[in-house]
């Protein structure tokens, strides 16, 4: 079986110390170096990253007092922020290790040592190297998914207005936020605005979106797997949890999670702590949680679908979005942004919108919401000609109710008749993409697809 770390390295004066750890160690490592002097080391670490580093503090004869070891501690951490130290000492120099800790190293080891000892220490040192290289480079995959120009909350009806005020009081504090409201309303902006204004905003939000993610994939992507946990995990996978550990995990489309995995979050969330697939012994983690779903809240009380201790545990806040409908007089103000802002994007002029295109679109009842006019606002500035927006720049789709199919069906045409079970699927769940597809059973995606097809 392959070892589950590359690389590491022992450096000792006594080559029995070195043999003893090499041997301990081979189990762990593809490949073990030893080194009798810390020039050695140095010169190694200009080239390569070992995943651990066992360390002793004393090279000098009759030197006890692991000066040179602390200076030499300091070079590596100066060459690999990242370097995973185990401190090789004696039992009577326990103080220094303690100081060698706060210099940088994971841990230490007192001699004579203990091989399982041994091993399990530095595994866990190595461990937690990937772990923080792994985080980093997740919260550096979000930050390069940020949009580079992020969209504000907009909109000063007294229904925005309440929102703003609830994201006012919640941000600042660690409570967890359930964010409601249908499909486009923007649910995930007021997420990263409660970010940004709490204590966590020096990192990124770490995001899932457990509608999109394979029911496969879900357990994987949340807590993360081992090495070898199941088939195709060829190395160890940090999750979403602990890739937001000081951070926020926004949870879009909630609803999605399996009724199976509701235990093991809610037990990471009350705990704070995960455990990864397949691993044995729990992480800490310092997360706050703030989730999204397009499910009423009648749906979310549905014990079969949602566990309701789950549910207490996230709605501490709750923030429901007025669908665009609903707050029609937000309209002009997201028009003139979107408008503007796709303009600039596409190097197009910036065109007047004549009152009575503007009144058709703010009568218009946007099924889609923000994220319909969004859209709708990206066309038009595309394809508009001349001084003025015309009312065929923003093609509207007109939503016609499904006739009821029976015998006397006026058409056997099953495009037709597709279309008409997508939309009474549609309005019999207010819009409610998840729950159209699953009375359909259909995937979401799948629905997404036939949405398209039939201009839905």
């Amino acid at each position: 079986m392959k070892p589950p770390f590359s690389l590491a390295v022992i450096v000792d004066d006594d080559p029995d110390i070195t043999l003893a750890a090499k041997l301990a160690l081979r189990d762990l490592f593809e490949k073990v170096e030893t080194f009798g002097s810390p020039a050695e080391l140095l010169t190694l670490l200009k080239d390569t990253s070992p995943d651990a580093i066992l360390l002793d503090l004393n090279f000098q004869r009759g030197a006890t007092d692991g000066r040179e070891g602390l200076g030499l501690l300091g070079q590596i951490m100066e060459l690999d922020p990242d370097a995973a130290v185990v401190i090789i000492t004696a039992h009577g120099a326990v103080s220094i290790a303690v100081e060698a800790i706060k210099a940088g190293a994971s841990d230490f080891v007192a001699k004579p040592w203990s091989n399982e000892r041994l091993a399990a220490t530095v595994r866990s040192a190595a461990a937690l190297r990937h772990s923080r290289i792994d985080a980093r480079t997740e919260r550096g995959r979000a930050t390069e998914l940020l949009p580079s120009t992020e969209t504000p909350l907009l909109g000063h009806s007294p229904a925005m207005e309440r929102v703003r005020v609830l994201i006012e009081r919640a941000a600042p504090t660690d409570a967890n936020v359930l964010i409601l409201g249908e499909n486009g309303t923007g649910k995930e902006i007021v997420a990263r605005e409660i970010h940004r204004l709490s204590r966590r905003n020096a990192q990124p939000m770490i995001s899932i979106d457990l509608g999109a993610t394979s029911e496969s994939l879900f357990e994987s992507e949340l807590f993360g797997h081992v090495k070898g946990a199941f088939t195709g995990a060829a190395g160890e996978r940090i999750g979403r949890l602990k890739a937001a550990d000081h951070s926020t995990l926004f949870l879009d489309e909630i609803g999605n999670l399996p009724l199976h995995l509701q235990p093991k979050l809610l037990t990471a969330l009350e705990q704070r702590e995960v455990v990864p697939v397949g691993a044995n012994r729990p992480t800490p983690i310092d997360v706050r949680v703030v989730a999204a779903t397009n499910a009423s809240p009648e749906q979310l009380a549905d014990e079969k679908k949602f566990r309701q201790d789950l549910l207490f545990r996230l709605n501490t806040i709750e923030i429901e979005l007025p669908p665009l409908r609903d707050r029609r007089e937000d309209i002009p103000d997201l028009l003139d942004h979107y408008l503007s802002l796709y303009a600039r994007k596409y190097d197009k002029p910036q065109r007047k919108l004549p009152p009575g295109v503007l009144q058709m679109l703010i009568e218009h009842d946007w099924p889609g919401n923000v994220r319909a006019l969004r859209h709708a606002s990206e066309r038009a500035v595309i394809m508009a000609e001349g001084d003025e927006y015309r009312a065929e720049d923003f093609p509207l789709p007109t939503r016609h109710r499904a006739a009821p199919l029976s015998a006397e069906s006026d058409t056997l045409n099953l495009d037709q008749l597709e279309k008409q079970m997508i939309e009474r699927a549609l309005r019999m769940h207010h819009f409610n993409v998840s729950l159209a597809a699953s009375e359909l059973g259909l995937s979401r995606g799948a629905l997404y697809r036939r949405m398209e097809k039939h201009g839905l």
